[in-house]
């Protein structure tokens, strides 16, 4: 999503260098002439490029999809020299246009602009997260900046914004449909946000701030794949006997990826995990938790602390710059919450009674602590190995057993079937379709008259130049004007199996699929009229609505009935053992509840420090956390050295809160399909269809969910989900 946030900015730009050039060459005759010479060759020397570079030649390929078996990284930056001075000259003719402002002249022409440096920066910035190398790196160090210096220029462009403004305040007088208002009203809180209406010296440095922070972010971001990528702990003969099945061959697989010999724990959420909840042995456990916590604050070249207070000095600058108290402020001036105190009082609702089921948790994990004839006191990295048993001994539940039962192939099928009965589309594999990695699938998605509408892509397993966690983002947005069809990837960091053995998966693993899919199908089920509202265009808050109420589907008895099958005999799970996976479902909710809230709490007060330069990292995570009363056990589920969402970007800075408030409403919203009593009833799901997922942007955000619920969502479901309603009495 991260990536998709910024194309969207970053294609928003336009460069000044044409401007004043009409009265250049009116001065001189003779000069003009030479120009005229020089444009030529330039031009000849551009088409020549061009017919040369797969990211600039026409894409023939099934659907435009992009030809990954012609990209190379040295394509890129011939290619974006091009592209960005044509997306420039673009722009500055709409700029310049002697003719009033109209809806087509300047709002469906900038719709239409930078089609070559969307199509190059979508494959880019995928591959710096999903294929990364050196040369991508430094590529990526380079780009960043300038195209966040693109951004500005364009946004920053009085001519261009004076349009803007014009149509903005003519609405009531002009014959528009009712996306072409949004798409003004979207388009003139994005610039008034980038910072158009400044004047003087601080339009300057606006710009010279965001190309500051575009670099930062490609720095911090990098620096913790460097540190995560850089750590293995190897694993000997006699720690793999107490090891399941499904972490020895992952490891394995861990090892063979980097070239090592044995079995090696990573880094990757997938790996260290899994092993912190099955590895009897408590030294080593302490070893992989501390490894895991510490990424980004090492006493290396990739500390990250000195980053963050850069990057949040630079955040509060610019809030300044435009008027906001705090970036906070700005942050949430644009969303469903509105302001930093609404996501406060949100997280702190939900906060006491997870507290409370936190140290229920604590207490069990004590008792059998005890049991064992141990005297340590609980640690962080004993909670996952503690509750995984507390868990078998209270629900009789063997991950191994379970996981057995979920295989990655079956998990896919699932994902693709729900779609199907809420929605009525398919999928059907393409194995003809380039790919930037062996590992990586494509399908095409056809509605029910049988018509290809969608390309989906799916990158599921971990391997090194991949960053950690899942997300979603797109190769090609919905294109109502032009009729292109969306093109989506999905990428995951399961384990890769040793060749010839299925891949299986946890449920939180399987939760995490459902979820990244639903992102895919809000992107893949788009249908706008204008490419800047399409899909996940959405505010921050609310773009992980359909992502999270798609999750609750994998959760239904029918679902997990049809497709948990065993990956041996084939044979669905047994009927107690599913029971027993319904009764675990709001287990440990409280640690889990209680670790994102560190994280929302701490990103939420760093936005509102007044002086973010005096900032000691550790010594500000422990004052926030100990403020709240949180356990020690439980640390921030991101530590802010590697906080990917709040500083490797803007996307979810000032907004890590939004999960729990999308939480508020994915709950609140599949209850309805749970009081109707049919979790695929047809007037839900065309509701949900067209008032969320085929929406857009079309709409504000609540009246899209309001369209969908027929009133404004409670969060007493989210409370009885997780099981915090008898913590909350």
């Amino acid at each position: 999503m991260k990536t998709q946030l910024y194309l969207t900015s970053a294609l928003a730009a336009v460069a000044l260098a044409a401007c004043g050039a009409p009265e250049e060459a009116a001065q001189d005759a003779a000069p003009a002439e030479t120009a005229a010479q020089s444009a030529d060759a330039e031009t000849a020397e551009t088409a020549a490029v061009e017919a040369e570079n797969p990211l600039l030649a026409e894409w023939t390929t099934p659907y435009g999809a992009p030809p990954f078996d012609l990209i190379e990284p040295a394509h890129f930056l011939p290619a974006y020299e091009i592209a960005l001075a044509s997306h420039s000259a673009e722009i500055e003719a709409i700029a310049a246009n002697p003719d009033a402002p109209t809806f087509e002249n300047t709002m469906l022409a900038m719709e239409n602009s930078g089609a070559q440096l969307t199509r190059i920066s979508r494959v880019f910035f995928n591959l710096t997260s999903s294929a990364s190398n050196d040369e991508i790196r430094a590529i990526q160090r380079e780009m960043s900046p300038r195209l966040a210096a693109h951004s500005a220029s364009i946004t920053l462009n009085a001519d261009l914004f004076a349009r803007i403004d014009e149509l903005f305040n003519t609405m009531d007088e002009r014959d528009l449909t009712a996306q072409q208002r949004r798409v003004i009203e979207t388009t003139h809180e994005r610039f008034t946000r980038a910072g158009a209406q400044l004047e003087g010296e601080d339009r300057a440095r606006f710009a010279e701030v965001r190309s500051q922070l575009a670099g930062l972010y490609t720095q911090f971001s990098q620096n913790e794949q460097a540190d995560r990528e850089a750590w293995t702990l190897a694993l000997s003969e006699d720690d793999l006997a107490d090891l399941p099945d499904y972490i020895v061959s992952a490891a394995a697989g861990a090892a063979a990826d980097r070239g090592l010999e044995g079995h090696v724990v990573t880094l990757a959420r997938s790996s260290v995990e899994p092993f912190l909840q099955s590895s009897p042995n408590r030294e080593q456990r302490e070893t992989a938790w501390r490894a895991w916590n510490s990424r980004g604050s090492n006493d290396n070249a990739n500390n990250n602390a000195d980053t963050i207070r850069q990057i949040l000095a630079l955040r509060r600058e610019q809030a300044n710059m435009l008027g906001y108290e705090s970036f906070a402020h700005y942050r949430t001036g644009g969303t469903m919450a509105g302001t930093p105190q609404a996501a406060i009082d949100l997280m702190e609702q939900v906060w006491w009674p997870a507290r409370d089921r936190a140290l229920e948790e604590a207490a069990d994990i004590e008792s059998m602590i005890a049991a064992d004839g141990l005297d340590h006191a609980l640690e962080g990295w004993d909670w996952r190995y503690y509750t995984s048993q507390v868990r078998a001994e209270r629900f009789d539940l063997d991950e191994s057993e379970v996981k057995n039962y979920f295989q990655l192939d079956e998990m896919i099928e699932a994902q693709f079937y729900v779609a199907e009965r809420l929605f009525g589309v398919t999928f059907n594999e393409r194995t003809d379709i380039a790919t930037y990695h062996p590992d990586v699938r494509v399908w095409e998605m056809l509605n029910g008259e049988g018509e290809v509408v969608g390309l989906f892509y799916g990158d599921y397993f971990a391997r090194p130049g991949k960053r950690g966690g899942a997300w979603m983002s797109s190769f090609r947005a919905q294109n109502g004007i032009t009729g292109d069809i969306p093109i989506i990837i999905n990428n995951c960091n399961y384990n890769k199996p040793a060749e010839g053995e299925p891949a299986l998966v946890s449920f939180i693993d399987a939760s995490t699929l459902f979820h990244e899919f639903g992102h895919g199908l809000h992107g893949l089920l788009s249908s706008t009229d204008y490419p800047s509202l399409a899909g996940t265009a959405v505010d921050r808050d609310f773009v992980e609505f359909p992502a999270q109420i798609y999750e609750h589907w994998l959760e239904q008895p029918e679902i997990l009935e049809r497709f948990a099958v065993h990956h041996e005999t084939g044979e669905p799970m047994p009927a107690d053992l599913l029971e027993r996976v319904m009764a675990a479902g709001t287990f440990n909710q409280g640690f889990a509840t209680v670790e994102f809230l560190n994280s929302g709490f701490v990103d939420m007060a760093y936005h509102l420090h007044e002086d973010p330069t005096s900032i000691d990292i550790a010594a500000f995570e422990e004052e926030i956390l100990s403020s709240r009363q949180s356990p020690e056990q439980i640390p921030m589920r991101h530590r802010s050295t590697h906080f990917l969402h709040t500083f490797a970007g803007e996307g979810y800075s000032a907004g890590y809160y939004s999960y729990l408030w999308a939480g508020v409403l994915d709950t609140d919203g599949f209850a309805a399909f749970t009081e109707a009593g049919d979790i695929f009833d047809p007037t839900l799901a065309q509701q949900l269809l067209d008032s969320v997922f085929a929406a857009g942007n079309s709409e504000p955000a609540m009246d899209a969910y309001v369209g969908f619920r027929g009133r404004e969502p409670r969060v007493d479901a989210l409370l009885r989900d997780r099981g915090f309603v008898d913590a909350e009495g």
